[in-house]
């Protein structure tokens, strides 16, 4: 049977998630890609973008303005499945908006990478 959230395996993806995290408002770029799968299976969908490949998502951080990043995250779900496998989820707020962001993360022989990722914005309730 697999084990849900074992709280060790809870804490070393909430430890890597909050890297990831400090390393987005801060942009990180060495960070952000260290924390992706070095993979062209890696998918990150963004609010503007379809980034498919661990170098297309490299290129787009490369390249991504360095202002504006800050956010403050409202509410945070990590859910682990056995030893190996997580997902992170986060709702955020950024300039008065509602972000939301899922990352699926996998650990590697050099620790978890994220081979997953998307983040959008919900649209403004009238």
């Amino acid at each position: 049977m697999m084990e849900i959230n074992l709280p060790d395996v809870i804490a070393e993806v909430r430890a890597a998630f909050e890297r990831y995290e400090r390393a987005v408002v801060e942009n990180d770029v060495a960070t952000l890609d260290e924390l992706f799968w070095n993979s062209p299976h890696t998918i990150r969908y963004g609010a503007t973008e379809l980034l498919y490949g661990y170098d297309e998502i490299a290129r787009f951080r490369a390249a991504r303005p360095a202002a504006g990043l800050a956010r403050t995250v409202e509410r945070q779900v990590i859910t682990t499945f056995g030893r190996d496998f997580a997902t992170a989820s986060i709702h955020f707020q950024r300039n008065g908006r509602t972000g939301r962001q899922m990352q699926t993360w996998v650990r590697m022989p050099k620790g978890w990478r994220v081979v997953a990722a998307h983040v959008s914005n919900m649209e403004e309730s009238t």
